[in-house]
């Protein structure tokens, strides 16, 4: 079975360079390895020329200079040619079965879309609440076991057979470019085509975490894009499925209210489930307010400096 990686990456050459020497060491190795950069500068083409000199299976240097999410997505899905499609950021570093297991559980399951553990590590090691919300926001716990999964996870870590489904051309909605999301609605437009989705135990990977994503600010505005992703699926369907985000707009008022009084009633007691509620009250303000004038900027040119 013919199996591409794609690996989009934005300004991290540290992060590109780990992703890929994870990628280059796995026990299965792929058919090819998709680098996406989406600098308008260019700035990974040497680090991925490095890697090509020294790796064992075909690496491809694709430059997608329009900045975002979506189009690094996108760019990635069009030159890809294997009818496996792995994702890995340039933040996630692959444990070295993590293709062999992804591959193992797709055919044992059997399932067409498949995702693996997540390990958050902090850089800058935060403390208390703000440790407590980092770990629920960056870490991907599961089963220790393979299963079935009844709804998807992110792109990062995962699998998709791409012949189980009849896609578009560029299948990520450049609408999300700059806030994230594009992959919930990328797994939503499969789920309606029936797909089955399942867990690989084995398929570890960590995403390494620097100091500037585990700010408060920074935080909170992804619990809250998050929370959006509900009620803009629904705004982002054609046609447009106006109850349903009447529905989670209630779901949010409903949320924003119970979670944040046990979020408050926790945090003064120090209980380690403070963090916990303030997620889920955060994600409740998110489907409240999901219009594209409070979208956080977390992608490309528009992310934030600091």
């Amino acid at each position: 079975m013919s199996v591409s990686i794609i690996l989009p990456t934005f300004r991290r050459p540290e992060g590109l360079r780990a992703a890929l020497g994870s990628l280059m060491a796995q026990s299965r190795q792929p058919d090819e390895i998709i680098v996406v950069d989406n600098d308008p500068a260019g700035s990974a083409r040497t680090g991925v020329a490095n890697a090509e000199a020294v790796a064992r299976c075909k690496v491809v240097y694709v430059h997608e200079p329009r900045a975002g999410v979506a189009n690094a997505r996108n760019a990635g899905w069009a030159a890809a040619s294997g009818r496996y499609i792995a994702f890995l950021d340039d933040d996630e570093i692959a444990s070295a079965g993590w293709l062999e297991a992804l591959l193992a559980t797709a055919q044992a399951l059997p399932a067409d879309i498949v995702f693996g553990p997540l390990r958050g590590e902090a850089l800058d090691a935060p403390t208390g609440l703000r440790a407590g919300l980092a770990q629920r926001l960056y870490s991907r716990p599961g089963a220790n076991r393979d299963e079935r999964l009844d709804a998807p996870y992110g792109c990062g870590n995962s699998l998709v057979d791409r012949d189980a489904f009849t896609l578009a051309e560029a299948p990520f909605d450049p609408r999300m470019n700059v806030s994230g999301g594009e992959d919930d609605l990328f797994f939503a437009e499969l789920a309606r085509q029936g797909a089955r989705f399942g867990w690989s135990a084995k398929a570890h990977a960590v995403e390494t975490v620097d100091a500037r994503r585990t700010s408060w600010r920074y935080l909170l505005a992804r619990s809250f894009a998050f929370g959006q992703g509900a009620t803009q699926s629904a705004a982002n369907a054609r046609p447009r499925r106006w109850v349903g985000i009447a529905f989670w707009m209630a779901v949010g008022l409903g949320q924003l209210v119970a979670y944040g009084a046990m979020a408050a009633i926790t945090s003064l007691t120090r209980s380690a489930s403070a963090a916990s509620w303030l997620d889920r009250a955060v994600q409740g303000a998110g489907k409240l307010f999901w219009v594209e004038a409070f979208e956080p900027r977390f992608y490309g040119e528009a992310a934030p400096a600091d």
